[in-house]
């Protein structure tokens, strides 16, 4: 069971935070988004590493997304801004209830991939 810390007892703060941000794009500096959506990257990947969930390295990883969307945050638009804020909440509330309640993730392969081994 995981031990509940400072950081991980704020994650429920944190995902309001981050539906609050969505609500409210409009009065959100391009920083305070950058900041909001780097923090929920964190999150996501510490939450991930906790339940057992690996990284997937591929641009289909919605933590890719996050990034481009932080890095350039002024070249989208509050409805695209707004989405990923919603998508990262949705995100960390997800995996924060799979930590919490003690599951480990396990993953194995999948048939495809036993059907390509010689």
């Amino acid at each position: 069971m995981m031990t509940i810390t400072a950081e991980t007892s704020s994650i429920p703060g944190f995902v309001a935070e981050l539906v609050r941000a969505a609500n409210e794009v409009d009065r959100l500096t391009a920083g305070e988004i950058e900041s909001l959506l780097l923090r929920a990257m964190t999150t996501v990947r510490d939450l991930r590493e906790q339940a057992g969930i690996p990284r997937s390295g591929t641009e289909h990883d919605a933590i890719v997304r996050l990034d481009i969307v932080a890095k350039d945050v002024v070249t989208f638009s509050q409805a695209n801004i707004s989405a990923t804020l919603r998508e990262a909440a949705d995100m960390v509330r997800t995996l924060w209830i799979i930590v919490d309640s003690g599951t480990v993730v396990t993953l194995k392969p999948s048939r495809q991939s036993n059907r390509d081994s010689p």
